[in-house]
């Protein structure tokens, strides 16, 4: 893409948003990260996120979208059972609610006041859990409606939309980030990095992509 325009990155210190940084950086001359609180189970990630956006040299920012957590009920910010499976006929209760359209919301409101039109997002229809705010439509329809809405011209860009885990994997190894990637980040949902818990849906999800990506890693 070799983009002389800025970017900015929806950013957690997750394995999906550090890839996507790392993508970030090789596309664009300049990138910021937007960090969210949003009553989720552990701060743990916040710390990880900055520390990786510390080490990548790229502005953090942290903003405080907790409002999230006082709409729906979902284990994600809610003190129940968390979902191991996605229920049939149901999405899992790991699903917070507009959680994805009101980041997008707030990312394209802070990038405009940056005069920065490029928002990248680490969602996945390959790999979504079922969550219907990572689909590919999804993120169509609210570029649309978030570019009337401001009468801007924002893109969101979806680098890992069709991949899953596996060549999520393959990615950070192309960038040269996959040990950055498999030590550093968290994307367990009990807030253990790296491997993390081993159990929680986003651990088992991240290891089978690993084992994967692994066994045809030359």
């Amino acid at each position: 893409m070799n983009n002389k325009e800025s970017a900015l990155v929806l950013f957690s210190g997750g394995q999906d948003s550090t890839t996507c940084l790392y993508w970030a950086l090789k596309n664009f001359s300049s990138v910021h990260t937007l960090c969210f609180t949003y009553g989720q189970r552990h701060s743990k990630e916040v710390e990880v996120a900055k520390a990786i956006a510390e080490q990548a040299g790229v502005p953090f920012q942290l903003l405080d979208a907790s409002i999230i957590s006082k709409l729906s009920v979902n284990s994600l910010t809610s003190d129940i059972t968390m979902d191991q499976e996605k229920p049939a006929g149901s999405y899992p209760n790991t699903f917070v609610p507009g959680r994805n359209l009101l980041f997008l919301t707030f990312a394209a409101v802070i990038a405009r006041s940056h005069g920065i039109r490029h928002i990248v997002t680490g969602v996945s229809e390959a790999d979504y859990s079922g969550y219907p705010d990572c689909r590919d439509t999804f993120i169509l329809s609210a570029n649309a409606s978030i570019n009337l809405a401001m009468d801007e011209h924002f893109q969101i860009h979806t680098p890992l939309m069709w991949r899953d885990k596996t060549a999520v994997w393959q990615l950070a190894d192309e960038l040269g980030v996959f040990d950055i990637v498999r030590a550093q980040t968290l994307t367990c949902y009990n807030g253990i990095i790296a491997d993390g818990c081993g159990h929680c849906p986003a651990c088992k999800l991240r290891k089978q992509g690993l084992d994967s990506y692994l066994k045809i890693r030359k």
